[in-house]
């Protein structure tokens, strides 16, 4: 079965989130994760997807969210507030694209809770306004901590999340490498993989309260890119795991674990094949699209420099004017082109391409989801108000 019949475009939650899991593991390919930062990087993602017909996940990481914020905003909770900025206007434009979107938050360290904590009381306020969480899923990454307390947090937090159907992803082994101020690039190499054990022991303790879940199990995982040879990575590992589970639970499924790929930057293609087989659903991306954001601007600066050094004057004439070149449109351009470009090639490492023909037509309002009870014009809030409502409420008991 196709998965446009499975699954409509836009932000997808819930059953359909489910559905396009199942779908990416019973047909063999992994969905792009990128990390965003801006509208223009979100824009650029989405994009490629388009392009490439491909399901797309979106992430923001607490960084992000306080640069989403505004740099120059100090309050406690920035990440958060520009968490469901972010993550508002993917809704507001998201179906527009014309292909299933996820709409996730990255690692989240046990000293970054508070931000984890301003997202769920803004999914929860979403999901009382509209039947379905403001984000499909979140990440917690507790592997820094002991197994046992990384696995009871993270039930903790699943309970409260099962009752919206918000997907959990957790961690467990760590990914080495520094990213987002967490840096483990001194870490044991011993604990860059993770045992059959390890996985089986969180899968056990969360499927108890539900199904939606996935596990970042570590197989030499760095964050950042190295040169070949830098970074061993073990993907055949991931396979034992699947083994393993499949043998405890005498499973039908060949793969009965929702697996990620975290620190798959610089990764051979034959590395990523091999995960893939073995039950990654997903992949994360964000240093070779941070580069290729990055190169757009630089070779469009290089061919233009001349044209770049004053408002007027360049290589045509003294008076005259350099507008069409420094507009910011216009190079900003030209760096999501670039990165819509490596978006692509991911989905084509990964399988994804080709998966999900783009729909057509556009839908029309509402924007950010259908109210539980009639809709009325009235709700079909802006993003920038539908923020405000979220956020005051949210932070307002802090």
């Amino acid at each position: 079965m196709s998965l446009a019949s499975l699954v409509p475009p836009g932000v997808v939650t819930g059953d359909n989130l489910l559905k396009l899991m199942e779908h990416a593991r019973t047909n063999g390919y992994a969905i792009p994760a990128v990390n965003c930062t801006s509208s223009s990087t979100i824009n650029a993602v989405l994009e490629a997807a388009r392009k490439y017909n491909s399901p797309i996940m979106i992430q923001v990481s607490n960084g992000g969210g306080a640069f989403y914020c505004g740099k120059s905003i100090k309050d406690k909770n920035n990440a958060a507030i520009g968490s469901v900025a972010l993550a508002m206007h993917v809704r507001s434009v998201a179906k527009f694209y014309g292909v299933p979107v996820v709409l996730h938050s990255d690692h989240c360290a046990k000293k970054l809770l508070p931000w984890f904590d301003g997202m769920l009381e803004a999914d929860e306020e979403y999901f009382e306004k509209f039947g379905e969480p403001l984000f499909s899923s979140h990440m917690l990454d507790l592997s820094e901590e002991p197994d046992e307390e990384n696995i009871a947090i993270c039930v903790e937090y699943f309970k409260r999340m099962a009752k919206m159907k918000i997907w959990l992803e957790m961690e467990i082994g760590i990914t080495g490498g520094e990213e987002d101020g967490v840096n483990n690039e001194d870490v044991d190499p011993e604990k860059l993989y993770t045992t059959p054990e390890q996985v089986y022991s969180v899968y056990d303790a969360l499927s108890k309260i539900g199904d939606m879940f996935s596990i970042a199990a570590a197989f030499g995982n760095v964050h950042g890119v190295y040169k070949p040879g830098n970074v061993k990575l073990s993907p055949e590992k991931l396979g034992k795991h699947q083994e393993y589970a499949k043998a405890k639970l005498n499973s039908p499924l060949p793969k009965p674990i929702f697996l990620v790929m975290h620190g798959g930057s610089g990764s051979t293609d034959e590395e990523i094949k091999l995960a893939v087989s073995n039950g990654v659903i997903k992949m994360n991306i964000d240093t070779d699209t941070q580069w290729a954001y990055w190169d757009g601007l630089r070779a469009f600066e290089k061919e233009k420099r001349d044209y770049l050094q004053g408002q007027i004057g360049n290589p045509t004439g003294a008076d005259k004017p350099n507008k069409k070149f420094y507009d910011p449109r216009v190079w900003i351009r030209k760096a999501e082109e670039s990165m819509a470009a490596r978006v692509g090639t991911s989905c084509e490492k990964l399988g994804s391409l080709g998966t999900y023909p783009a729909a057509e037509s556009c839908p029309t309002v509402p924007y950010f989801g259908e109210t539980k009870k009639s809709p009325s014009p009235l709700l079909f809030l802006s993003a920038g108000a539908l923020v405000g409502v979220i956020t005051m409420k949210v932070f307002s008991k802090k």
